[in-house]
């Protein structure tokens, strides 16, 4: 190992002590209950809420993915700008209200709003098992991520299994130690470093080739197509829109950060915040871009962005950018280790296993559940290797089919039990046999990247098809949420 491979694996390991710290700070101000260690005890500020839904929501799939995605399959991914406008609207409409249900009815997890609004265990568990399954992959694409900063940093010396394990032992212990307090400390330092790092790193990579537009004047020289959006992309254009945003707005670490907030107040911003903060993809554009100049034969393209640092760049500057990158990936990773933590230890341990453990008992429970969750997610890392947004696409497809019943059960009173857990199967159902089948793609256009979005629409027509055959919620249920839903209409916060 050379000494600037050593220099930058200390910069990279100071960054990572910093959320060591604040979670051991976050431990002393802990109570030991299931409301305080996974919600927070709804206390979360507006600058912390905004910090940690946007660093949960910007991930290795943003910081590392989208470098490789505009490197590959040239202007697509601009659709990045449009699903960011549409994640902060999702997150005012549908996600104050869920907020406001939490409020009063005490949730701690998706299943807790469902099973309240359906009266159905059943629904809620569908939902908390789809949770599970489909985080784990989303969670996989965060420890590959920073697995690959560290390797390249590393000039090698780490191999990739012994990065991704470094990097799973420290989210592990601050989170095991601080539960959600530690994780939304920690976001608001990540969500700085991802910002900054996205856009001036894009700069920087630009003008090694004289700026954006000689970097554009070379791509039109050398390699004019990667300009236009690839013939019949269309379809992954409009998938990657609605797919990304709502599957993300789904994973239990967005629920948890709903039922955490403070204020409704603090809802009505977040689109526009969301919307400016997507400026910081013009940084993974000009990346992306330059590597097609710069890196035209590279093996692994989620690589793109620190190779070339560490070929161009002085080690330090180039190390600080990959410490942003490790930034984004450990921010939505420590998010979905505590959600999904507190999906098993509320809707399955203390339902189906222990229910008389009292609360000092599940916060140890959830502590180990972080502990295994993250060792498979580990393993997945090691034999699953294909694009990180590839991954992240399919994971999030399965989380995206949850919106259906949570609209549903917001907007539409004729929704029911059986139209929902219906719905769901055949969503998740089709998006894994479109995945994992041999031979079976999507129909028509839908075979270009449109699977999720296809899954997604059949889920749609099946819940509503169903609802309309099927015996509606119990009244008593439907008229508790109508005087519920008065107090949000009466700006009650």
């Amino acid at each position: 190992m050379t000494g600037q491979n050593t220099g930058a694996l200390v910069i990279i390991a100071l960054f990572m002590l910093i959320p060591l710290a604040m979670g051991f700070l976050a431990n002393k101000k802990s109570i030991p209950t299931t409301e305080d260690y996974f919600v927070q005890g709804r206390s979360m500020g507006s600058i912390a809420v905004f910090f940690t839904v946007a660093a949960t929501w910007w991930s290795a799939f943003a910081f590392m993915g989208s470098n490789a995605y505009f490197l590959t399959r040239g202007p697509l991914y601009w659709t990045a700008i449009a699903w960011n406008i549409l994640f902060g609207v999702l997150y005012f409409v549908v996600g104050k209200r869920v907020w406001h249900f939490g409020k009063l009815n005490k949730y701690i997890t998706p299943k807790d709003f469902f099973k309240h609004h359906y009266g159905s265990e059943a629904l809620g568990n569908v939902v908390a098992v789809i949770m599970l399954v489909f985080t784990l992959p989303y969670l996989q694409i965060q420890l590959s991520g920073g697995a690959y900063l560290i390797e390249v940093a590393s000039g090698g010396v780490i191999s990739f299994p012994v990065a991704a394990l470094l990097f799973y032992l420290v989210i592990i212990i601050y989170v095991w130690s601080g539960g959600l307090r530690a994780v939304a400390w920690t976001d608001i330092f990540y969500g700085i470093l991802l910002f900054f790092g996205m856009i001036y790193g894009g700069i920087y990579i630009a003008n090694l080739l004289g700026g954006p537009s000689e970097m554009f004047e070379q791509i039109r020289t050398v390699k004019p197509e990667h300009l236009t959006l690839q013939s019949g992309a269309w379809m992954g254009w409009l998938a990657m829109f609605i797919i990304t945003p709502v599957g993300s707005f789904m994973g239990p670490q967005l629920w948890t950060r709903m039922y955490a907030v403070k204020s409704g107040k603090l809802f009505n911003l977040m689109p526009f915040l969301l919307g400016f903060a997507a400026i910081a993809y013009v940084g993974s554009m000009l990346v992306g871009n330059s590597g097609v100049i710069l890196k035209p034969d590279i093996a692994i393209a989620d690589r793109v962005l620190p190779e070339i640092l560490y070929e161009y760049a002085p080690f330090v500057f180039a190390s600080f950018i990959i410490a942003c990158g490790a930034a984004a990936a450990m921010s939505t990773a420590n998010s979905q280790i505590h959600a999904m933590s507190a999906v098993y230890t509320v809707d399955i341990h203390k339902t189906y296993i222990n229910k008389n453990m009292n609360e000092k008992s599940l916060v140890w429970v959830g502590r180990w559940c972080i502990l295994i969750l993250s060792a498979i997610a580990y393993v997945m890392c090691l034999y699953a290797t294909d694009l990180l947004v590839t991954i992240g696409l399919v994971a999030l497809a399965g989380t995206a089919q949850v919106m259906v019943p949570t609209c549903g059960a917001l907007f539409w009173k004729r929704s029911t039990t059986a139209g929902a857990i219906s719905g769901l199967l055949v969503g998740v159902g089709l998006l894994c046999t479109f995945q994992f089948v041999p031979g079976i793609n999507p129909p028509g256009p839908f075979a270009a990247g449109g699977g999720g979005l296809l899954s997604f629409m059949c889920n749609i027509v099946v819940f509503i098809v169903v609802s309309m055959m099927t015996k509606q919620r119990p009244k008593s249920i439907t008229d508790e949420i109508d005087k519920q839903y008065e107090e949000f209409y009466h700006g009650e916060e």
